[in-house]
């Protein structure tokens, strides 16, 4: 059986992402009920980080350590790939010493490269274009709390970032639909929305983007390496603000999602994260739940049965 990796949403099937988002549920009641699941002692995940982190390292770390494994924490600080070497001959050695890895970096060629040559599952913790695994968080909580996202309507507003482009894969892949609020020269990127032009759609406005929408997201105007951006951010994104009263635009049950950190008084009025609509602290502990489901479907035949 050839190794699978998890480098985009697109990389399972929807059948797949569905049982995915049913097993994080379950795992996650497991765990709430204070029942011991080990299916991986003695097994290894190592953890490479290019871009730092608070969810993706505690969630990571956290589930194979609930699994019975151990997560290794890797930086280029520490490693020989902050010293240049290729990341073709990192991937040989590392792969040949654990049995998963995580990596959460800027290029995404970076992940790609490493899976091509890595003999064990490898799994994108985030690029500057994707971050697949922030997006099984979020459609296993609309699940809970709304049931199936299929047919629904979802509204981004903000940057067309690497969490709107998991968006867009995840209107094709969830089968909803997804509009795109962004300001001129911020948008996502042109291939991806041709290619789901069918369910995707650029509007001109926030406001248009959230009405009757039944899902709301947004993110940080100036990601990871975009900090001298930052000034120049805040004054082109003036009036995409996600708050109560643009929520009150939304369907009357519509939930409003933000990946974290936030930043209050910026992509989210001060009060929008206490607002009853907001769901963002569940949503930020199921990254534990549903990368808990994506290890253990990606180690299946490693499970110690029981």
């Amino acid at each position: 059986m050839s190794t699978r990796h998890f480098l985009t949403l697109l990389d399972f099937t929807p059948a797949e992402l569905q049982q995915l988002l049913q097993r994080a549920i379950q795992l996650k009641a497991m765990r709430n009920a204070g029942e011991v699941y080990e299916p991986f002692k003695n097994r290894v995940m190592a953890m490479i980080f290019e871009k730092a982190s608070t969810r993706t390292r505690v969630s990571f770390e956290a589930g194979m350590a609930q699994f019975g494994g151990h997560a290794m924490f890797l930086s280029p600080r520490d490693t020989q790939l902050g010293r240049g070497e290729p990341i073709e001959d990192s991937a040989r050695v590392i792969s040949s010493m654990v049995d998963i890895v995580m990596i959460r970096t800027f290029s995404h060629s970076t992940v790609e490269t490493f899976a091509a040559h890595s003999s064990v599952p490898v799994i994108n913790a985030l690029t500057d274009d994707f971050h697949p695994c922030q997006l099984l968080a979020d459609m296993q909580t609309f699940q809970e709390l709304r049931g199936s996202i299929q047919g629904k309507t979802v509204a981004w507003v903000g940057d067309g970032n690497n969490m709107c482009h998991s968006y867009i894969n995840a209107a094709r892949q969830f089968d909803f639909r997804l509009n795109i609020a962004c300001p001129e020269g911020f948008e996502p990127r042109a291939d991806l929305v041709a290619r789901n032009a069918d369910r995707v759609s650029l509007v001109e406005s926030p406001e248009e983007a959230v009405r009757q929408a039944d899902l709301v997201v947004t993110d940080v105007w100036a990601s990871m390496g975009q900090e001298k951006e930052q000034r120049e951010r805040i004054r082109e994104f003036r009036g995409y603000q996600v708050s109560p009263a643009l929520m009150d635009l939304a369907t009357q049950d519509a939930l409003f999602m933000h990946c974290l950190p936030a930043h209050r008084g910026e992509e989210v009025s001060e009060d929008m994260l206490d607002d009853p609509r907001c769901v963002c602290f569940p949503e930020a502990e199921n990254r534990l739940h549903a990368q808990k489901a994506l290890i253990e479907f990606l180690l299946q035949d490693l499970i110690i049965r029981r």
